[in-house]
Order: C-alpha cells, then sequence, then structure tokens
C-alpha cells in the first residue's frame, strides 16, 4: 500500500519548485513594477522555509554537522560564482579588458585599496576589542564588489532604461576582475594572523614567511597562474568550438550552453590544483568571445539568463536558509546597535567617497550623479560569503596543540556575525534604485521630480521614466534616467494617419479616382496568377469557401516585448 514518503529531498524540491514556479508568475510585476531584486525575494523565501520559521528546509541535518554545512555553502558560491564570471565576461564587447585597462586599473588598483582600508578603518572603530590586522581580514571579504547582485544594476528594464550601455560595462567588468582579485587583500591579512598574531603561537617564521608566502603562493601561484590558465583554457575553447561550427559538428543546444559548460569546467579544475577559480572564470570569459563571434551568436538568445536566473533564485534562498539571524542579537564580539550603525556606515563611506573623489579620470562617469551612482552600488554578496568561508577554512587550521587557537577563534565568530550582516544590508539597499535616482537628481542642482516619493514606488515605469528624463534629454551627456524614449507603436500609426486624411491631402494635386468595378471600397484590387484584374462582382462569386488562412506569428507577448504591428496596422 502506498505511503507519504515526505522526505529531505522531496521536501527540498518542493520547495524549491514551488517557490520558483509561483515567482515565475509574479516576476516581471514584482522586477519591474515594484523594482524588487530576485535576490531580496529568494532571500526572504529562504527565511520563510528555514528552521526559523516553517522548518521545511533544514541545512543543518542536511549536512550533518556545521563544518560540513560550511562546506557544501563554500561550494555552492564558487559554482554560482564560477558561471556568473564567464557569462560576465562573455557579455563584455571584444578586446574590452584591453581597450579600456586604463579605467579598470584605476578602478581596481587604488579605488580598490581605498575601499579595503576604509572598510578596515570603519570594521575596526565599530567592534569592541578588534585588533586592526584583524579587521583587515573581516574588511576584504566584503572589499569586492559582486557579480551576481550587481546583475539587478545592469540587467533588466530598469537597467535598460536608467543606466547608460557604457556605465553598464564598466561595472560587470569591475565586478568580474575584482572579484577575483579579493585573494591578495584577504591573504595579506591572514598570514599575517597566522605568524605574527598571538605572538605567533604555535608558528614559526614571523612576518617574513607571512610575506614570501603572500608572494609566492598568493600572487604567483593564485592569481597569475589563474589569469593564465583562463586565458588559455578561454582562447583553446573559443578556436574549438570555431572549428566545430565550421565543420557542422555542433547543434544549436551544444553551441548554447558552451559559456556554462566552459565555467564548470574551469571550476573543477582550478579547484583540483587550488587555484583562483574566479578570476580564472572571468578571464576564460573574455578571452572566450575575444572576437566578439559567440556574444553576437547568443544575443538574443534566453538560455543563459534563464540559467543564470535558476542560480540566483537557489542560491539566495539557500543564504536565507543557513544565515546566522540569531547571532546578530546574541554575539559576545559586537551589540546589536554597533552592528546596524556599521551597516549604514560600511554603505556610505566604503565605495562612495573615493568613487566620487577619482570620477573625472573614469571617462564611463561622465557626471557627479553617476559617480555617486557607481560609488553606491558597490553590492556585498555572493563574493562576500565566499570569502568569509575561505577565511574560516583557513583560520581553522591555525591551532595550537590541537586546539584552534584563541585570536582565530574570536576572529571566526567576528567574520561570522559582521560578514553576513552586511551581507543582508547589502541586498535590502539594492533594492531603493528611485530612491537613489531622486537623490542623483537633486545632488545634481536639477529641479526635480513632479512627483513624491510615494509617487514614485506606485507609479508604472514607463510613467516614472518620462517624469525622469523629461528635463535630461535634451541633453547628450545627461544621466538620463531612461535613455532616449521611443515613440510608441500607437503614435506612429496616429501620425501616419494624420498624413493621410483628407485634411492633409487637400493641397496636394488630385489623384485619378479609381474603378469602382475593380474592387470594393474597403478593399484593394484582386488579381489572378497572371496579372489579370477579378471584378468586384466575380470576386464575390468566386469567393473560396476555405477558411483563411491561420496567421503564424507568435500570439503571446509578454509585457517587456516590443511592441509590434499588426498586418491591419501595416497597411495603414
Amino acid at each position: 500500500m502506498p505511503t507519504l514518503a515526505v522526505t529531505n529531498f522531496n521536501i527540498v524540491c518542493s520547495v524549491l519548485g514551488g517557490f520558483i514556479t509561483l515567482f515565475g508568475l509574479v516576476s516581471y510585476l514584482c522586477k519591474e513594477k515594484f523594482y524588487l531584486s530576485e535576490a531580496l525575494i529568494s532571500l526572504l523565501a529562504g527565511v520563510v522555509f528555514s528552521p526559523h520559521a516553517t522548518n521545511f528546509v533544514k541545512p543543518l541535518e542536511y549536512t550533518g554537522s556545521q563544518a560540513n554545512l560550511n562546506t557544501v555553502t563554500l561550494y555552492f558560491s564558487r559554482l554560482v560564482l564560477g558561471v556568473q564570471l564567464v557569462l560576465a565576461g562573455v557579455q563584455l564587447p571584444s578586446r574590452y579588458l584591453k581597450t579600456e585597462w586604463k579605467p579598470l586599473s584605476l578602478l581596481l588598483g587604488p579605488i580598490m585599496t581605498i575601499m579595503w582600508l576604509a572598510s578596515s578603518l570603519l570594521i575596526w572603530g565599530m567592534v569592541p576589542n578588534l585588533s586592526f590586522l584583524h579587521a583587515l581580514a573581516v574588511a576584504a571579504c566584503v572589499t569586492p564588489t559582486d557579480p551576481v547582485l550587481s546583475n539587478s544594476i545592469v540587467k533588466g528594464k530598469f537597467a535598460d532604461k536608467n543606466v547608460p550601455k557604457n556605465l553598464q560595462k564598466i561595472i560587470i567588468a569591475e565586478s568580474g576582475a575584482n572579484d577575483g582579485l579579493g585573494y591578495p587583500f584577504l591573504f595579506f591579512a591572514l598570514y599575517l594572523i597566522k605568524y605574527t598574531g598571538d605572538g605567533g603561537a604555535g608558528q614559526s617564521g614571523g612576518a617574513a614567511k607571512a610575506m614570501g608566502l603572500w608572494f609566492g603562493e598568493t600572487w604567483g601561484y593564485t592569481i597569475i597562474l589563474s589569469v593564465i590558465y583562463g586565458a588559455t583554457v578561454g582562447w583553446i575553447a573559443k578556436d574549438l568550438l570555431h572549428w566545430a561550427e565550421e565543420k557542422k559538428f555542433v547543434d544549436r543546444e551544444s553551441f548554447l550552453v558552451f559559456a556554462i559548460t566552459l565555467a564548470l569546467f574551469i571550476v573543477g579544475t582550478c579547484g583540483m590544483i587550488g587555484s583562483d577559480d574566479v578570476l580564472a572564470c572571468f578571464i576564460a570569459g573574455n578571452a572566450f568571445t575575444w572576437d566578439d563571434w559567440f556574444r553576437l551568436e547568443t544575443l538574443d538568445d534566453s538560455l543563459q539568463p534563464t540559467i543564470d536566473m535558476l542560480l540566483n533564485l537557489s542560491i539566495f534562498v539557500w543564504f536565507g536558509a543557513i544565515c546566522p539571524w540569531a547571532m546578530f542579537a546574541h554575539n559576545s564580539v559586537i551589540p546589536i546597535y554597533r552592528l546596524i550603525f556599521l551597516g549604514i556606515l560600511i554603505l556610505l563611506f566604503r565605495r562612495l567617497p573615493i568613487v566620487f573623489a577619482m570620477h573625472k579620470l573614469i571617462h564611463q562617469i561622465e557626471e557627479k550623479r553617476q559617480a555617486i551612482f557607481v560609488g553606491f552600488f558597490g553590492p556585498i554578496g555572493v563574493s562576500a560569503i565566499f570569502y568569509l568561508y575561505i577565511s574560516l577554512e583557513f583560520l581553522e587550521e591555525i591551532k595550537v596543540d590541537g586546539v584552534q587557537r584563541e585570536d582565530a577563534a574570536k576572529l571566526s565568530e567576528v567574520m561570522m556575525v559582521v560578514i553576513w550582516f552586511l551581507a543582508i544590508c547589502s541586498i535590502v539597499s539594492l533594492n531603493q534604485p528611485l530612491f537613489l535616482s531622486s537623490i542623483c537628481i537633486k545632488f545634481s542642482g536639477r529641479p526635480r521630480p513632479e512627483y513624491t516619493p510615494w509617487q514614485i514606488w506606485v507609479l508604472p515605469p514607463r510613467t516614472l521614466s518620462r517624469a525622469f528624463t523629461s528635463q535630461d534629454n535634451s541633453e547628450n551627456n545627461s544621466f538620463a534616467m531612461g535613455d532616449r524614449i521611443r515613440a510608441s507603436t500607437s503614435g506612429v500609426l496616429r501620425e501616419r494617419r494624420k498624413k493621410r486624411s483628407p485634411s492633409t491631402q487637400s493641397d496636394r494635386a488630385p489623384t485619378p479616382t479609381p474603378d469602382l468595378s475593380l474592387a470594393s471600397s474597403s478593399t484593394r484590387p484582386i488579381y489572378r496568377i497572371g496579372g489579370t484584374i477579378i471584378r468586384h462582382g466575380e470576386a464575390e462569386s468566386r469567393a473560396p469557401s476555405t477558411p483563411p488562412a491561420v496567421s503564424h506569428e507568435r500570439t503571446i507577448r509578454f509585457p517587456d516585448d516590443e511592441p509590434t504591428l499588426t498586418s491591419s496596422e501595416r497597411d495603414v
């Protein structure tokens, strides 16, 4: 007799599949009407399904121990980042890293370094009894801008309306490159903590050995090797795909999924040799589309964004379920009021001041409003959690007499609380694009929109876009909140009808009156095969009894589809 099998596998499949299905039914409404990101909605769903609420999803029970849970989260983050960064590299135009090396060097060099130091100072000042060296380690995890959350800025209708294309591209390139370049900042602090912290107890070599490992292992083996490996694999993959396509050996499905499988290959092989798989994936994506061929071939394809969306929804549901919510209020390292204040300070001063100060050196940032936009949106997300669990894995190995050293154990707790909380703050703050847009207009010295903040939230996207662009479209270099508003199809048709109306044709030369016997007043002449005209009466008597031909045009139109002309409108 059949029994009810309420197993963990069945529950997880039901919960995840049901959530993604229900979200898909209202996805356009959530993202384009209310401007809620996938990350926030998935995170909240994870909290609802977690042991903190309904207890449908039980991560600790699935993994068996906290150590296994940390390992699963680390590997899941690696997978999502690897796929995201290959796709980010593929999105960029041909030779983008080569042509835009100057602004990228500023973003990845002095700006990223100042972000690290500024975050360290804020964490050092807000967390009681924390050394500056430990603050450097915590800040290194939140320094890189997250490519997963950056998609909410550079993809979708809101980005197409409000963010110039060149600004989107530089954000993609920065978030992809600096995500892998977080290793030097992190291991600079971790090596010093291991060999000099707590008097170097249990470790020999001191600062000299720490710096030797930092230059040799981190820069030489982790960073440089990953760049060479990623470029080599990406270039070989590009040539092989060219050859297979020319020989007609590859089908369409395999062609479309090629970049995703390339990401899986690089994540696996780099993981085996212990190099930086995140940076290697981004470099491989750039090398793979160096000639722009694959990007243009898949420009209108939806497979890659679909896989991207499924991974994003899944990982943020997982994050919502495993996030240590109780530790924010009950921990031994930082009170909750200091933690909240730290989150606000990090969002305001980690990135915004340095980007605003140096924006004139980056040609993609044309004015102050754009500098505020780029400075505010430096998301902390999957990459921060990735570096968090790498750090926890490293700190577990710092032992004295078989027990984790005291300062390493304290730092582990600080990192768990602070980094998780800052990631949550960043996910929530990314759902305020309209608020930021109004701030940018206010700081630019131009008139503000005539809508109140509440009206801004409830107005449809197109109305809001017109409100923001009404005073900016006249300038060529403005940060247009909605680039250029194209005339609607109905507007074009009305103009055509006006031109054909009798009032507009009264001044024209009279045209010969057509023979009414050839066709009715509402139809055009009908021709036989060969060119002879079928008379009106003859056409009616010989009207076919077969049903009219069925149009093969797509009948389902989604809200974000471009408007198309019907057959009757084309004849106007």
